[in-house]
């Protein structure tokens, strides 16, 4: 028996110009993606992925584009209302959630092993990351794993698809050992139109001609049986399509009455991907020396420190999504996108550490011909010259505040594959090898927010000594402060104190002579004079 069809039925949250917000079904979210400032859920795993799907939607739609020049024209023309249609017409019977042979991203064959004479059907937070106890319990969430009740359907075709596109890997199932999503643990960045429309067209990245033809989204496969997948699959992407609708796990909704809320399900290993070296169109990239091209993610400090990453240059390393971006706005500047979207998890093997989502201007000069990226990774650069330099002078100090002229100290190490803090590092506060000292993490908290104030200038028309003159005088005020946070926090009183600091403070007094001298060359003459 068919239930919730995902064509028609409200499931995917959007929010008005006014502010307002509703629900939507596949068919009236992009036919009315003109009015739909944004797709938004408290959950960044959820945005990213249905973003992801609703592309997968038109690439198969629109079989194309092929080139730019299709984009391009596609751009100028919007999406075409009667394509979209007959295309969701054709597919309809492959849109429910809840169906005996073609349940929508799910194996309809599949039905959970019996321990005890007893179906083992798992509760729906297992496909929930905001409340799956198993790898990321969060602080607050009141949800029982053993029972926790049914979910709006709405609410269970979201997380399937969150599920799907970032589940971690890292434990046995019913079938084999499961393997993490095509680009589970990578930051995916998404440029953000002027209201929906725009943001699709922008990352509906051209696909190969020959590659669009064989490419196929999860409902235009025919479903896996449990037999192949206890033997494992293992095969590459076909195309973007396919890639972003990867079956990465093996789920089937238990039907509980009339398909309006869901209890149950069963859960297993999905489809390993094998296409390591596939492009995927919204992960930025780096190159390591041992391991190659690998994608970027999020690491404990801020995304922006590596914000240069996300933007093109001749490396061809950058999200193909805001390169493309570029491309179609370069002679329509009213519709380049203000700002850019990165979200994603991070993990440790199959534990989730945390889920982000964060918002940068980009920057307008991308339109032209600077090298931008060249211009920020060396703004960044500074930034962390000037902490290097901030370090040092506060381990220097400790070191002499600790010793007092005396003892030897224990240095830094690792035993065992674990980093164990020396004297001085406990002494700064840096207890693990990721902990950032209270100071130059303070250092870091107020050139975050200068960063955003500094990507807003990057117009067409800025002057980029102007925009390097005034990040460096950034950089020496928070340096200053830094340092002067730290002089307060030194007791008066303590004569070893005062005689560390005051031998400690050289390179960072000589480190802001230096940036000074630096400000004066890019200082505008008529200031100077």
């Amino acid at each position: 028996m068919s239930r919730f069809n995902l064509i028609d039925e409200k499931w995917i949250p959007v929010r008005f110009p006014d502010g307002t917000r509703d629900e939507l079904g596949i068919r009236d979210t992009l036919l009315r993606s003109k009015e739909i400032v944004a797709i938004e859920d408290p959950s960044p795993l959820v945005v990213a992925a249905l973003h992801r799907f609703l592309l997968a939607v038109l690439y198969r739609a629109l079989e194309g584009p092929t080139d730019i020049d299709q984009a391009k024209a596609l751009f100028k023309a919007g999406l075409p209302s009667e394509k979209i249609e007959a295309y969701l017409k054709k597919w309809r019977d492959r849109f429910w959630l809840f169906d005996e042979k073609y349940p929508f991203y799910q194996v309809p064959a599949y039905e959970p092993q019996e321990r005890k004479g007893k179906k083992e059907w798992k509760s729906w937070p297992a496909i929930a990351a905001e409340h799956n106890a198993n790898n990321a319990k969060v602080l607050f969430d009141h949800v029982e794993i053993a029972a926790a009740g049914p979910i709006p359907s709405c609410m269970a075709a979201r997380w399937l698809v969150a599920c799907q596109t970032f589940a971690l890997g890292g434990g046995n199932s019913d079938f084999v050992y499961t393997k993490s999503a095509p680009s589970a643990t990578a930051v995916m960045a998404l440029p953000l139109g002027i209201h929906l429309h725009d943001t699709l067209l922008l990352s509906l990245v051209p696909e190969n001609k020959e590659v669009l033809a064989a490419d196929r989204p999860i409902w235009e496969q025919e479903p896996v049986s449990p037999a192949s997948l206890k033997s494992g699959i293992t095969r590459p992407a076909m195309g973007v399509a396919d890639l972003y609708t990867w079956l990465a796990r093996a789920i089937k909704f238990n039907l509980d009455g009339n398909g309006e809320t869901l209890s149950e399900l069963a859960f297993a290993s999905g489809i390993e991907c094998s296409s390591e070296g596939y492009v995927d169109p919204t992960l930025g990239y780096r190159i390591d020396d041992k391991r190659g091209k690998l994608a970027i993610q999020f690491r404990d400090r801020g995304l922006w420190r590596d914000f240069d990453s996300m933007l093109p240059d001749e490396t061809r390393l950058a999200p193909q999504v805001i390169e493309h971006a570029t491309a179609l706005t370069r002679s329509n500047r009213e519709r380049f996108p203000k700002s850019v979207i990165v979200l994603g998890q991070a993990n440790n093997k199959a534990k989730i550490e945390y889920w982000r989502m964060e918002r940068f201007a980009l920057p307008g000069a991308l339109a032209g011909d600077r090298s931008v990226r060249t211009e920020i990774r060396q703004l960044l650069s500074e930034a962390v010259a000037a902490e290097s330099v901030l370090e040092k002078s506060l381990r220097t100090a400790a070191k002499l505040s600790i010793t007092k002229g005396g003892r030897d100290l224990y240095a830094d190490k690792w035993s065992a594959g674990k980093w164990i803090p020396g004297d001085v590092s406990k002494f700064i506060g840096k207890s693990t090898i990721e902990t950032v000292p209270p100071i130059l993490a303070n250092y870091w908290s107020i050139l975050e927010s200068r960063f955003h104030e500094t990507l807003s200038e990057y117009s067409l028309e800025s002057n980029p000594d102007d925009i390097r003159c005034q990040w460096l005088k950034y950089v020496r005020d928070t340096l200053k402060k830094a340092w002067d946070q730290h002089r307060v926090s030194v007791s008066m009183s303590d004569a070893w104190a005062l005689r560390a600091l005051v031998k400690a403070e050289g390179p960072v007094l000589r480190k802001l002579k230096e940036l000074n001298s630096e400000i004066l060359k890019l200082e505008p003459q008529e200031r100077i004079a």
